[in-house]
């Protein structure tokens, strides 16, 4: 068993096309994981045993026929909760959705289906998707499985911790501002920003309707390159969808080759204010991307220093407006001592399912959004999301891709920051850019910082519509950090 949940999708793909394992056996063996170290992790809100292996027996009677299979029939994923699921609790991680069972599956949930993989159950996150540790669910804080005394990242901690404890070999995030990166990050593990509007958003709980991207999370770069490719493709339902073909991610990965690559570091995103680890990791990435044949340069994207404030202008801004509809007067939550007005439940409602962080940043776009503010504080937030776009396209004229740490610092202890906003907002200083921008970007681990023993991720930037880029480089750097180690870093886990 504990052979089979330390394999990658690519490696459990190949054993059930041999006929050495079963769908059913593999998802088993992920749920008895859970079972036995969930209780600590805290990566999941809710498991869907059933489903999963259900969805496990179908992918193997057709197997059993002999049938053509998507690529990753059988093979287990877990769900962030922030996408909806048809008869399966979704909360996003908030009261105020409590007992809420979908009527409809989120589209991402519907191609998951139709790949015939099992899903294990709903992940567990920040919030409504606001914040930087989990810390701010309503239901516990997950722990990182290489210091469970220590944060896994967020909004997305239950989907990268799932990863990293080995309960799931593929995982579904979002990125508002680096949920899906921030947290591969400080788990040693990959996640991927897509282009905005590759990923259909139907069914994702909106939190920053301009921000929001669904994205694939594993331990590998090969096998995120296989769930994006599952997930990604033009949907009618979402009216940001990208209406044109889906690269192969995988071949990317296969035939990746920085030779003659220009690639940029981004000199606003480093030095002061990075740990000296991180730094150290990141430096010794870029020489071996050097050696690999890259040419590296350095660019300054300057208007990136005023990317953070921008952003905490605009998401509170779409999340006041997002988050009107949870009343307590169509589902979920409602809090009524039963002889009050519309507006007392209302009131009362919202009081008591939204959790501090959340109240927070309705107040702030509440404000940013009232008459005589709009154009003092969300007008000129826009103006500096077009200026962050104009660095990065200048920078891209130039580079194929450009390059950064992916966070400041590897995880930090659980409740450092919980109570101070400001220095949780500053962990995403990095992954925010790329969101105002609606380009990709993919993070991968690059060792583990040598003052704490923690993983340090690399984050790779491509213009838009170029995701197969970021698989490109990373599946080179992955293959040349590899044969540095002699084995993938997720492996130091409970090793």
């Amino acid at each position: 068993m504990t052979e089979i949940v330390r394999m990658s999708a690519t490696q459990l793909v190949e054993e059930m096309a041999q006929g050495n394992l079963s769908s059913v056996e593999i998802t088993e063996a992920h749920l008895d994981r859970i079972d036995s170290v969930d209780g600590e992790i805290h990566a999941y809100l809710h498991v869907d045993r059933d489903g999963a292996l259900a969805t496990a027996a179908e992918a193997d009677a057709a197997r059993n026929t002999g049938a053509d299979l998507p690529p990753l029939a059988g093979v287990p994923v877990a769900l962030k909760d922030v996408m909806a699921m048809r008869g399966v609790p979704t909360t996003v991680g908030s009261r105020i959705l409590d007992g809420w069972l979908p009527p409809y599956d989120a589209t991402v949930v519907t191609q998951l289906r139709s790949n015939l993989m099992p899903i294990l159950g709903k992940t567990n996150m920040d919030e409504f998707a606001m914040g930087s540790s989990t810390e701010y669910s309503a239901y516990g804080p997950t722990r990182n499985p290489w210091d469970t005394t220590r944060i896994p990242g967020g909004s997305g901690g239950g989907s990268a911790a799932a990863l990293a404890a080995f309960e799931a070999p593929l995982a579904i995030g979002t990125d508002t501002g680096g949920s899906i990166r921030q947290p591969a990050a400080v788990t040693g593990t990959v996640g991927v920003k897509p282009t905005y509007g590759g990923v259909s958003r139907y069914g994702l709980v909106a939190l920053a309707s301009s921000l929001d991207q669904a994205g694939p999370c594993a331990r590998t770069v090969r096998d995120a390159a296989m769930l994006h490719r599952a997930i990604a493709g033009y949907d009618p339902m979402d009216s940001t969808s990208i209406d044109a073909p889906v690269p192969d991610f995988v071949a990317a990965v296969r035939e990746g080759d920085v030779r003659g690559m220009r690639i940029g570091l981004v000199t606003e995103l480093s030095g002061d204010g990075y740990q000296a680890g991180v730094q150290q990791r990141f430096t010794e990435a870029v020489e071996l991307l050097a050696g690999l044949g890259a040419e590296i340069v350095e660019v300054s994207c300057p208007n990136f220093t005023h990317a953070l404030g921008a952003y905490y202008l605009i998401l509170p801004s779409e999340a006041s407006s997002n988050l009107a509809k949870f009343d307590g007067m169509r589902y979920g939550l409602r809090v009524s001592d039963g002889d009050e007005g519309v507006e007392q439940v209302m009131a009362r409602t919202r009081a008591a399912g939204f959790g501090d962080e959340v109240k927070r940043r309705i107040m702030l776009g509440t404000y940013a959004l009232s008459s005589g503010y709009y154009d003092a504080y969300y007008g000129q937030a826009q103006k500096v999301r077009t200026l962050v776009q104009r660095d990065f396209d200048a920078a891209f004229a130039d580079c194929h891709v450009l390059i950064s740490p992916t966070c400041p610092t590897t995880a930090f202890p659980l409740g450092e920051k919980v109570d101070d906003p400001l220095a949780m907002y500053l962990n995403d200083i990095a992954t925010i850019p790329v969101n105002l921008a609606g380009n990709a970007a993919l993070s991968m681990p690059v060792g583990l910082a040598p003052e704490d023993g923690l993983p340090v991720g690399l984050q790779i930037m491509a213009p838009h519509h170029q995701d197969a880029r970021l698989y490109s480089v990373a599946g080179v750097l992955e293959g040349a950090l590899e044969d540095r180690w002699g084995r993938p870093l997720i492996e130091e886990v409970g090793a």
